[in-house]
């Protein structure tokens, strides 16, 4: 029986952008499901949490968040 390798974890953390692309591309993909199901999301802005309505969630998921 052949065992699996185990991933390099250091070599894994070590590529910021990926974990950067991933982690955007999570959030997108969560803010979108959000819109989809109605809900608002909340996000800080100016020293305060922000509430977000769906309707005002971009469709493209690329736009978000919308101060970047």
């Amino acid at each position: 029986m052949q065992t699996a390798e185990k991933p390099d974890i250091a070599a894994i953390f070590a590529d910021s952008k990926a974990i950067e692309r991933a982690m955007t591309l999570a959030v997108r993909e969560t803010v979108l499901r959000h819109k989809r199901l109605g809900q608002s999301v909340f996000t800080w802005r100016d020293g305060k949490v922000v509430e977000i309505p769906p309707e005002e969630i971009p469709d493209d998921g690329e736009s978000w968040p919308p101060d970047a």
